[in-house]
Protein backbone atom coordinates (compact mmCIF):
# COMPACT_ATOMS: atom_id res chain seq x y z
CA UNK A 1 0.00 0.00 0.00
CA UNK A 2 1.56 3.30 -0.87
CA UNK A 3 0.97 6.66 0.45
CA UNK A 4 1.15 9.94 -2.22
CA UNK A 5 1.88 12.78 -0.57
CA UNK A 6 0.21 15.55 -2.15
CA UNK A 7 2.07 19.09 -1.78
CA UNK A 8 0.71 21.35 0.70
CA UNK A 9 1.01 25.41 0.39
CA UNK A 10 2.34 27.35 2.86
CA UNK A 11 -0.21 28.79 4.89
CA UNK A 12 0.20 32.24 6.36
CA UNK A 13 -1.88 33.18 9.19
CA UNK A 14 -2.88 36.84 8.88
CA UNK A 15 -3.60 37.77 12.67
CA UNK A 16 -2.26 39.97 14.87
CA UNK A 17 -3.29 39.79 18.77
CA UNK A 18 -1.52 41.59 21.31
CA UNK A 19 -2.53 43.32 24.94
CA UNK A 20 -1.30 46.48 25.78
CA UNK A 21 -1.07 48.54 29.38
CA UNK A 22 -3.93 50.91 29.66
CA UNK A 23 -1.38 54.05 29.03
CA UNK A 24 -0.51 56.67 26.62
CA UNK A 25 2.37 54.63 25.97
CA UNK A 26 0.73 51.53 25.43
CA UNK A 27 -1.25 53.29 23.41
CA UNK A 28 1.23 54.56 21.03
CA UNK A 29 2.70 51.18 20.99
CA UNK A 30 0.08 49.63 19.76
CA UNK A 31 -0.21 51.92 16.54
CA UNK A 32 3.94 51.17 16.46
CA UNK A 33 3.45 47.37 16.21
CA UNK A 34 -0.02 47.83 14.02
CA UNK A 35 2.08 49.58 11.30
CA UNK A 36 5.13 46.89 11.63
CA UNK A 37 2.33 44.02 11.40
CA UNK A 38 0.93 45.76 8.18
CA UNK A 39 4.37 46.23 6.79
CA UNK A 40 5.17 42.23 7.66
CA UNK A 41 2.00 41.54 5.51
CA UNK A 42 2.85 43.71 2.23
CA UNK A 43 0.95 46.74 3.09
CA UNK A 44 3.95 49.25 3.40
CA UNK A 45 4.25 52.32 5.18
CA UNK A 46 2.78 55.60 3.56
CA UNK A 47 0.10 53.24 1.78
CA UNK A 48 -3.67 54.58 2.17
CA UNK A 49 -4.81 50.97 3.61
CA UNK A 50 -1.48 51.55 6.20
CA UNK A 51 -2.23 55.06 6.81
CA UNK A 52 -5.74 54.63 7.66
CA UNK A 53 -5.58 51.36 9.94
CA UNK A 54 -2.63 53.50 11.93
CA UNK A 55 -5.28 56.69 12.41
CA UNK A 56 -8.36 53.93 13.24
CA UNK A 57 -5.87 51.99 15.63
CA UNK A 58 -4.31 55.43 17.41
CA UNK A 59 -7.66 56.94 18.35
CA UNK A 60 -9.66 53.49 19.51
CA UNK A 61 -6.46 52.75 21.67
CA UNK A 62 -6.05 56.34 22.69
CA UNK A 63 -10.14 56.41 23.96
CA UNK A 64 -9.34 52.92 25.58
CA UNK A 65 -6.88 54.25 27.53
CA UNK A 66 -8.93 57.25 28.53
CA UNK A 67 -12.45 56.50 28.55
CA UNK A 68 -12.13 52.57 29.35
CA UNK A 69 -9.45 52.18 31.13
CA UNK A 70 -9.74 49.80 34.86
CA UNK A 71 -7.10 50.15 36.88
CA UNK A 72 -4.44 47.08 36.77
CA UNK A 73 -5.83 45.93 33.36
CA UNK A 74 -4.94 45.78 29.84
CA UNK A 75 -6.31 46.45 26.40
CA UNK A 76 -6.32 44.32 23.61
CA UNK A 77 -6.01 44.81 20.00
CA UNK A 78 -6.71 42.08 17.06
CA UNK A 79 -6.17 42.56 13.40
CA UNK A 80 -7.37 40.40 10.84
CA UNK A 81 -6.51 40.35 7.25
CA UNK A 82 -9.24 39.35 5.04
CA UNK A 83 -9.12 38.68 1.43
CA UNK A 84 -11.22 41.84 1.18
CA UNK A 85 -11.15 43.66 4.36
CA UNK A 86 -8.69 44.58 7.22
CA UNK A 87 -10.71 44.24 10.65
CA UNK A 88 -9.38 46.15 13.16
CA UNK A 89 -10.38 45.09 16.96
CA UNK A 90 -9.51 47.52 20.23
CA UNK A 91 -11.06 45.75 23.56
CA UNK A 92 -11.19 47.49 26.59
CA UNK A 93 -12.62 46.05 30.08
CA UNK A 94 -14.67 48.79 31.33
CA UNK A 95 -18.35 47.89 30.09
CA UNK A 96 -20.42 50.73 31.53
CA UNK A 97 -18.91 53.37 29.53
CA UNK A 98 -20.07 52.66 25.98
CA UNK A 99 -19.30 54.81 22.73
CA UNK A 100 -22.12 55.99 20.68
CA UNK A 101 -22.47 53.67 17.44
CA UNK A 102 -22.56 54.54 14.03
CA UNK A 103 -25.07 57.27 12.82
CA UNK A 104 -24.76 58.64 16.42
CA UNK A 105 -21.43 60.03 16.48
CA UNK A 106 -21.63 63.93 16.90
CA UNK A 107 -19.10 66.48 16.15
CA UNK A 108 -18.01 67.95 19.42
CA UNK A 109 -18.12 72.26 19.32
CA UNK A 110 -14.92 73.48 17.85
CA UNK A 111 -13.71 75.23 20.89
CA UNK A 112 -13.47 71.84 22.36
CA UNK A 113 -10.39 70.02 22.77
CA UNK A 114 -11.60 66.54 22.55
CA UNK A 115 -14.31 64.40 21.12
CA UNK A 116 -13.12 63.73 17.57
CA UNK A 117 -11.47 59.88 17.56
CA UNK A 118 -15.11 58.43 16.92
CA UNK A 119 -15.54 61.24 14.19
CA UNK A 120 -12.04 60.33 12.50
CA UNK A 121 -13.52 56.16 11.98
CA UNK A 122 -16.67 56.87 11.47
CA UNK A 123 -15.43 58.97 8.35
CA UNK A 124 -12.33 56.60 7.53
CA UNK A 125 -13.41 53.19 8.56
CA UNK A 126 -16.11 51.27 5.63
CA UNK A 127 -17.66 50.13 8.64
CA UNK A 128 -17.47 50.01 12.38
CA UNK A 129 -19.48 48.55 15.11
CA UNK A 130 -19.56 48.58 18.93
CA UNK A 131 -19.84 44.62 20.28
CA UNK A 132 -19.83 43.16 23.71
CA UNK A 133 -16.68 41.50 25.27
CA UNK A 134 -17.30 38.20 26.84
CA UNK A 135 -17.10 37.99 29.82
CA UNK A 136 -16.17 41.83 30.13
CA UNK A 137 -16.08 44.85 28.65
CA UNK A 138 -16.28 45.82 25.27
CA UNK A 139 -14.93 45.95 21.47
CA UNK A 140 -14.96 48.33 18.81
CA UNK A 141 -14.43 47.02 15.83
CA UNK A 142 -13.39 48.78 12.42
CA UNK A 143 -12.92 47.48 8.94
CA UNK A 144 -11.46 48.94 6.12
CA UNK A 145 -12.15 47.82 2.56
CA UNK A 146 -8.75 46.72 0.93
CA UNK A 147 -9.93 47.08 -3.00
Amino acid sequence: MSVHARPQGAVTVRVFRHRFSATRLGARLARHLVLLRLDDWGIPYGSALSDSAALIVAELAANAVTHGRVPGRDFEVCLDLLPAALRIEVSDTRTERRPPVPGDVVLPPCDSEAGRGLVLVDAIASRWEVVDRVPVGKTVRAELDRA
